[in-house]
């Protein structure tokens, strides 16, 4: 199982900040007996995994991104949660930033979701022998205005309140039949706005931004920030056809929403 996450996402492309892979493990003696996916490792992921019989949880986002000093009952969120997993013998695997960098990875579900063509990365990687990216950028055909393609990304990720900057003028009158260049980054992907105006990208949507940070589009380039969540949700589905090819007899769940922030 781990074999075949990591051979689709090599853990050489994550970021030197991250601390994707295994977080915590099982002995070579157990089997698995199910996989719970999903973006956060929570409370209630760990219940639904004890519930479902599974002994796997597998992430996106790392359960153990910083050290711990010490393992208290008493303690953070993620201590508590460690010692459940230990005690209930569940095992944790996250796939991060090198499943954001891996080619096929989250941001070209992205991509496919939102029926990009002629993708390609944005800013090309090679690490320890493995070839990625970070950020996409493709093109979005068909949309009869810019504020259909707008509606378009909306209904994409089912978000009906996007942090956006002003359309520029110019995309008013564009032939966005003909194709509009879209610029993608799930979660945190404001680092390469400069690189969406710079290979000619109409949009650039991603999960956060800084306030100054808008800034930047200067009537040149549309910004959409929809929510670091709603920019990762399709992580999981990732996931499931991950193993579902490496691991065609394991079990698998996709876990429902950890999004944290209400709207």
């Amino acid at each position: 199982m781990l074999r075949a996450l990591e051979t689709f996402a090599p853990l050489p492309l994550q970021e030197g900040y991250d601390n994707a892979g295994l977080q915590i493990g099982l002995t070579g003696e157990q089997d698995v007996t199910g996989a719970l996916l999903c973006l956060d490792v929570t409370e209630a992921v760990v219940e639904e995994a004890i519930n479902s019989g599974f002994n796997l949880i597998v992430s996106h986002h790392p359960l153990l991104f910083h050290g711990l000093k010490r393992i208290d009952e008493g303690g953070s969120s993620v201590e508590r949660l460690v010692i459940k997993l230990i005690r209930n013998n569940i095992a944790v695997v996250s796939m991060h930033t090198n499943l954001d960098n891996v080619d096929g990875g989250v941001n070209h579900k992205i991509a496919e979701k939102l029926g990009l063509t002629d993708v390609c990365f944005l800013q090309p990687m090679s690490r320890g022998g493995h070839c990625g990216g970070s950020g996409i950028i493709g093109t979005l055909r068909g949309m009869a205005t810019i504020k259909d393609a707008v509606n378009h990304i909306q209904k994409t990720f089912s978000t009906n309140h996007p942090s956006m900057s002003n359309i520029p003028q110019h995309l008013y009158t564009k032939n966005t039949a003909g194709g509009l260049r879209i610029a993608v980054c799930g979660g945190a992907g404001s680092f390469l706005l400069g690189d969406a105006k710079e290979q000619g990208a109409d949009i650039f949507i991603t999960g956060e931004m800084h306030y100054h940070e808008y800034f930047e589009a200067l009537d040149s380039i549309l910004i959409m920030v929809l929510g670091h969540y709603e920019t990762e949700q399709f992580t999981s589905e990732l996931l499931k056809e991950i193993l579902a090819k490496g691991c065609p007899t394991l079990p698998t769940k996709l876990f429902g929403s950890t999004n944290p922030i209400v709207h």
